[in-house]
């Protein structure tokens, strides 16, 4: 079998997983995301120090009611840009050379382990504003809960796909170019072939939310990987 015939073969093999996942993910229950919800909620409270009680069908209930781990809580979203944004570019890097398929469980398991991170994180931040009773003026409950799942998501797309890169400093400028594509495509594109516009203006609040915070969190990368570029290279010609 040729080598561009197994690189289409795994280019098949990660789209269709993606798109299974999010099958999977559009009618899933809480029970049925137990894989997810669970491991996330034990970090959470290690980490917030609240307790949570599972209740079918609804999710993990803290122990005040005033929380709720569900469904739309599980990070299964991200887990699908974090897992798309790997593979493709794992096989975008070989560009039809010969990649081990073991390169796919490996691209699962970093996009799962990300996502835990991640969303524990998140839920953590939602925690803490609840308990202070965070209020920004202009912005509502539930605009700011927006505001904040986007900025810590993406941020965390941002910092895997950099951690995971190995490239010169000019280089990795347009590279970071990849993770906001892969990030739009799964965030605004997928909706918007769903017909997810139809809500009509409740969509479009969250289509410029998306659109415009990554923008704003991408320009500090831009502007400081060539400062840590050059810094890099005066730390490796200092003599010993």
């Amino acid at each position: 079998m040729s080598r561009k015939l197994i690189w289409s073969a795994q280019l098949a093999a990660v789209l269709l997983c993606a798109l299974a996942l999010k099958f999977y993910y559009a009618n899933a229950t809480a029970d049925e995301l137990l894989w997810i919800l669970a491991p996330t909620t034990a970090l959470v409270e290690l980490l917030s120090g609240r307790s949570f009680a599972f209740e079918s069908y609804a999710g993990y209930v803290s122990s005040d009611h005033r929380f709720v781990i569900a469904v739309p809580c599980a990070g299964v979203n991200f887990l699908l840009t974090a897992f798309l944004m790997l593979g493709l570019r794992r096989l975008w890097r070989a560009r039809f050379q010969m990649v081990s398929w073991t390169f796919l469980p490996i691209t699962a398991a970093l996009a799962f382990a990300a996502t835990l991170i991640a969303n524990t994180t998140r839920i953590s931040i939602a925690l803490e504003m609840q308990r202070r009773s965070v209020d920004v003026d202009g912005v509502s409950g539930s605009q700011l809960h927006r505001l904040e799942g986007i900025v810590v998501y993406f941020g965390f797309l941002l910092l895997l796909f950099v951690l995971s890169e190995r490239m010169e400093a000019a280089k990795m400028r347009t590279a970071l170019l990849f993770p906001l594509g892969i990030y739009y495509a799964t965030t605004l594109g997928i909706p918007l072939l769903n017909g997810s516009y139809r809500q009509g203006m409740p969509f479009w609040e969250h289509f410029v939310f998306v659109l415009v915070l990554p923008l704003i969190i991408v320009i500090p990368f831009v502007l400081l990987v060539p400062f840590c570029g050059r810094s890099l290279r005066r730390t490796d010609h200092e003599p010993a």
